[in-house]
């Protein structure tokens, strides 16, 4: 099993950080280098407890598809996704928010095993920790740069959100 463990420190309010974190219209934007995009289950909007999400996108030049649920919830402070179909063997996602010093504090916690027995243990050491974790500091870098700027309120003005 391979963690990966980042912190994300963001001028911003933490509702706000939090509500952008689950949007599925943000994190489409977020990872445009793989070309993600919601193709089944809640499309559009925030994702909720309970909800689903199917998500396609291109990784090592294979599409693949990923099929999540937010599995916990508690605004704003805590949500986490958990893979229900898709490339790895297990994966599971926290995303926690605090405040500190007048900012919002976005950790993630990346749990992940790879398929293949011992060949995927080996592939996630090898590659697939240093990936995800680039992929997730990317991400993390534009959501950032939405929540400080006032591109947040193109996904959250219909929303209910600080």
């Amino acid at each position: 099993m391979a963690v990966i463990i980042l912190e994300t420190v963001i001028d911003a309010p933490r509702e706000r950080v939090f509500d952008l974190a689950r949007s599925i219209d943000a994190h489409q934007d977020t990872a445009a280098a793989t070309g993600e995009k919601a193709i089944a289950g809640v499309a559009t909007g925030l994702l909720g407890l309970n909800e689903e999400v199917t998500w396609q996108a291109k990784h090592f030049s294979i599409v693949q598809q990923l099929r999540v649920k937010m599995t916990a919830f508690e605004h704003p402070v805590y949500f986490q996704d958990r893979m229900l179909e898709g490339p790895f063997h297990s994966m599971q996602h926290d995303h926690l928010f605090e405040v500190r010093d007048g900012k919002t504090v976005m950790r993630d916690r990346f749990e992940f095993v790879a398929p293949l027995g011992l060949l995927g243990r080996l592939a996630e050491h090898l590659v697939l920790v240093r990936y995800m974790r680039r992929f997730i500091e990317g991400r993390n870098l534009v959501l950032k740069q939405m929540v400080e700027s006032e591109v947040w309120r193109e996904y959250l003005l219909d929303e209910e959100c600080s």
